[in-house]
């Protein structure tokens, strides 16, 4: 998995490591944790400036969040979360996640935005609320590029200072990275099989 998404990473540039970031906030194929600090130890070798991949990487996650909001915010509470009841089981996303975020949102304000952001299974559901709240498109802006922007400095950060070391994680990083998307894989179709399941018991 290493080899895969560094070897995207060198076809595609800063542009790859956007669009992951982008379908990382959609619907995560590939976690960020595995996309920003193999970018950033991309940036190390010299393939792009640090400074291009936390601004690119930034923007992209900002983007993959936009669409969440923008859809709670068109669509308010009831039709959103009958949408979730519909089609939020292929999306790993429930009714019950979603009113869970929102008491969240309720109880911290426009901060949990910030907060949320750090969170990795917090992240993407932290925009439902924002949305559904109506917070303010400038706000919700303004919160989500600054957690996200801390997010992937740390992350970022992690990879650059691995290139000193690579020789010495080599041959670990690629079979760890490995097993964590499989690991993403395998809890994504079990929460897909248990949704199918619990929707046709109800």
């Amino acid at each position: 998995m290493f080899d895969f998404i560094t070897g995207w990473i060198q076809q595609g540039g800063l542009l790859a490591v956007g669009l992951l970031m982008v379908l990382e906030n959609v619907f995560p194929p590939i976690p960020s944790e595995l996309i920003v600090p193999l970018a950033g130890f991309m940036a190390a070798q010299g393939g792009f400036s640090l400074v291009g991949l936390l601004i690119v990487a930034t923007l992209g996650s900002v983007l993959g969040t936009l669409l969440w909001y923008g859809l709670a915010r068109a669509w308010g509470r009831e039709r959103f979360l009958r949408f979730l009841d519909r089609h939020g089981v292929w999306l790993t996303m429930s009714r019950e996640e979603a009113e869970t975020a929102m008491a969240w949102f309720h109880r911290y304000g426009p901060a949990a935005v910030l907060l949320g952001r750090l969170v990795p299974t917090v992240r993407t559901l932290i925009s439902v609320p924002a949305g559904l709240s109506e917070m303010s498109f400038l706000s919700f802006l303004v919160y989500t590029a600054a957690g996200s922007l801390i997010w992937i400095a740390i992350l970022a950060g992690a990879g650059y200072l691995l290139e000193d070391n690579y020789e010495r994680v080599e041959q670990w990083v690629n079979p760890i990275s490995t097993l964590v998307v499989l690991g993403i894989l395998a809890l994504y179709l079990y929460r897909v099989v248990r949704g199918l399941l619990k929707r046709r018991r109800t």
